[in-house]
């Protein structure tokens, strides 16, 4: 029978076919980006026609708010569903469908601003706030924070396929699994509360740096145990 190791062995690419298979994943993210940013002008010119700024204090007013509400939140469903699939698609075993799924939605999100940028001249400042997603609540926070969020995503992404190019998958156990998720749980919670003061006069002091910075310290911490708990077997 063949041990784990030798079957990734087996499975193994040349470094140029590795790099070649992450770039097109970057661009696949790149491109979804642009999507994403295309959507979000369209939106602005419908809801905001004078300005998109917070506090909103028009949020939810539109008499075309609640139709487009339902269609809003199964696209961001449907772009969650594009991304799994696309990482399915790219990666051979579960651990690169994971790196790679990391890879896609980090790509995607730092790019969506990006394009922002060049389509609308927006964010004029990296502390801009903007409305980050509204399932299962409305997400908001400053541009900076799913920027920061994403960078970390990313960085894990390339260490997982860098390990598991050089047959040393990352393993963890059900205990840090259990960490990772109540760290997501923990920055995507400082999200949500702030998302709930977006009409507010001082939406700013609710938006709690602490709590988030504590699930990405938990989230980074946890990661290099993993790391080095390899490196030691």
């Amino acid at each position: 029978m063949l041990e784990p190791k030798d079957f990734y062995d087996m499975c193994s690419e040349s470094p140029k076919t590795t790099f070649r298979r992450f770039c097109i994943v970057v661009v696949f993210g790149i491109a979804f980006g642009y999507i994403e940013a295309a959507v979000v002008v369209y939106l602005r010119t419908i809801f905001h026609p004078d300005g998109f700024s917070f506090p909103l204090t028009n949020f939810g007013i539109s008499p075309l708010w609640k139709p487009l509400l339902f269609t809003e939140i199964g696209r961001e469903a449907a772009t969650i569903v594009l991304i799994l699939t696309a990482a399915w698609l790219f990666g051979r075993n579960l651990q690169e469908r994971f790196a790679y799924f990391l890879t896609i939605f980090a790509v995607w999100d730092i790019f969506y601003y990006v394009w922002l940028k060049i389509l609308l001249w927006w964010p004029k400042s990296i502390m801009d706030w903007d409305i980050l997603f509204l399932i299962p609540l409305n997400w908001a926070s400053p541009v900076l924070a799913p920027v920061i969020t994403s960078v970390m995503l990313l960085i894990f992404a390339i260490a997982i396929l860098y390990r598991g190019y050089n047959a040393k998958p990352i393993k963890a156990t059900p205990t840090d699994w259990l960490v990772f998720c109540l760290s997501g749980l923990i920055v995507v919670s400082s999200f949500c509360i702030a998302g709930r003061h977006i009409t507010k006069p001082d939406f700013q002091s609710h938006f709690y740096w602490p709590l988030f910075a504590s699930g990405h310290i938990i989230a980074i911490a946890f990661f290099l145990k993993c790391l080095l708990r390899e490196r030691k077997t």
